[in-house]
């Protein structure tokens, strides 16, 4: 029996669809500013699936919890600072670890399965992890094929280029190459390159 083909995995997809079909931003017409949990991550999925065609599950079932329930803890919970931006990212990233460590262990996930999966989610030797690298190239592909229209409409531009040149920081040489791929609107095609000729 192949990964795919692993009961426990199917399940434990179908209860993290569950949790992400609890979105407060999904409406009736279907999310407006953000993009919504379950579309999101099944767009990591997809690009975790071309980053890294022989995914384990650790890493599939990570890219399918990434930001597991994130609207539990509000970015305004924390000070708007650098330094509180940074402390929600890290208090995110071990709820997202903690929520997905229990639908693991529900659905019968060996110990050392849990533990992988929480490691990639908390973004743990990001650059010495090639898993945790594809899943963090996956969320930045997301942010630019999806989210970066939305966020020039919300933010000036220098705000955006800075955005934009972390990000790119953050990708490996593939995930470049995939983002340079993109089909995106021109305005925020014209932005990208801005940033990465500044990079």
């Amino acid at each position: 029996m192949t990964m795919h083909d692993d009961s426990r995995l199917r399940e434990a997809f179908a209860l993290l669809d569950g949790m992400h079909g609890e979105d407060p931003s999904e409406g009736a017409d279907g999310p407006k500013d953000i993009l919504a949990s379950l579309e999101y991550h099944r767009r990591v999925g997809r690009w975790v699936g071309r980053l890294a065609p022989e995914a384990s599950a650790a890493l599939r079932l990570a890219a399918h919890s990434q930001h597991v329930r994130r609207w539990s803890i509000p970015r305004d919970v924390y000070p708007m600072t650098r330094k509180g931006y940074r402390d929600w990212r890290e208090a995110l990233g071990r709820f997202h670890a903690r929520t997905a460590a229990e639908v693991l262990e529900r659905v019968g996930y060996d110990s050392q399965t849990v533990a992988r999966v929480e490691q990639l989610l908390r973004k743990e030797r990001l650059r010495g992890d090639p898993e945790a690298q594809a899943l963090e190239d996956a969320a930045c592909l997301v942010f630019l094929e999806v989210q970066l229209e939305d966020f020039s409409r919300q933010h000036p531009e220098e705000k955006l280029l800075h955005i934009l040149r972390r990000t790119w920081k953050k990708m490996s040489p593939a995930g470049r190459d995939l983002a340079l791929q993109l089909k995106l609107p021109e305005a925020a095609a014209a932005l990208l390159r801005k940033a990465i000729e500044r990079a």
